[in-house]
């Protein structure tokens, strides 16, 4: 088939990149600008350019389907990088442009804990967003929840763990933890998404779906602070705890010289879980657990 895919340049648009090529599909990658990203140089993968609320409708003709990955975990008001823009608005416009030349099959990334009553603008516009495809009357849609996504970045060093061990574990002989550090976590191999991607664009049994795409271990903040720790070839660190409404003292004068923005603290602390029983009935995927060897990659980034 031939796919277009939006946020391929990302940490998890450069694996469904390689999944979707491994499976003999051509792609159409969009783009916002710049010459052609590495790994892109296939013969197989054309490189478009477009804002991605822009006008797209020359770009999905002769599409078989979109993968739809444009998202963005933190908002830079002034360049107009906002969740409203990036997510809902981005999203709708992609959808109504599948929908005016016909293409039949659309896959949406979002992310665990979306929600029309989310505590924060990312859970309600990427809620937003889902909705736009849910409504859309495609022929054939599912949407996917990642949660805790891990997996080796690159030289980019943008995913989860990798930040947490260079701007947390690596300088700090004790460790903050926001609140209780009980708070609970699902992280899933950035190739099981990669793989359930590529897989929901044919599958039945996808479609119309909205599925969690979490993995089968939960761990609570503190467990998952150790066995990045470990991963590293460190003991587990001491830990101190620091009340929550210190921290949120302190982003009112601190700002952006925290590694965290407010709305990330209230989803860090609630905790990021939900039933994995879809995602593996629905997805043939190589599983891979959160553990100290699927996280050897750190050893190479840091």
């Amino acid at each position: 088939m031939r796919i277009l895919l939006t946020g391929g340049t990302g940490f998890v648009g450069r694996y469904v990149l390689r999944e979707l090529l491994a499976q003999g599909h051509e792609v159409r990658a969009l783009i916002r600008r710049g010459g052609v990203p590495e790994g892109f140089e296939s013969r197989n993968v054309e490189v478009v350019r477009s804002d991605i609320n822009g006008a797209l409708e020359q770009f999905m003709q002769g599409m078989d389907g979109v993968v739809h990955l444009v998202g963005i975990i933190e908002e830079i008001p002034r360049k107009k990088v906002t969740f409203e823009m990036l997510h809902t608005r981005a999203t709708q416009n992609v959808v109504n442009a599948a929908k005016a030349v016909g293409v039949p099959r659309f896959i949406f990334v979002s992310a665990n804990g979306a929600s029309e009553q989310g505590a924060t603008r990312y859970q309600t516009t990427k809620w937003a967003a889902e909705e736009a495809v849910r409504r859309s009357g495609l022929e054939h849609w599912c949407v996917l929840r990642p949660g805790l996504i891990f997996g080796d970045p690159g030289m980019e060093r943008e995913e989860f763990c990798t930040v947490l061990a260079s701007n947390l574990i690596k300088p700090f002989p004790i460790l903050p933890v926001f609140g209780g550090g009980l708070y609970q976590m699902q992280p899933i191999a950035v190739e099981e998404v990669a793989q359930s991607v590529v897989q929901a664009l044919t599958l039945p049994n996808a479609h119309a779906q909205t599925i969690a795409a979490v993995g089968r271990r939960r761990l609570t903040y503190i467990e998952l602070l150790d066995v990045v720790t470990r991963a590293l070839g460190h003991n587990p660190r001491p830990k101190i705890k620091v009340p929550v409404s210190f921290v949120q003292i302190g982003m009112r004068f601190a700002g952006s010289m925290l590694p965290i923005t407010p709305d990330q603290l209230t989803m860090l602390i609630a905790g990021n879980v939900a039933d994995e029983t879809d995602f593996y009935d629905t997805f043939s995927v190589t599983e891979r657990l959160f553990d100290e060897e699927n996280l050897a990659y750190l050893h190479l980034r840091l």
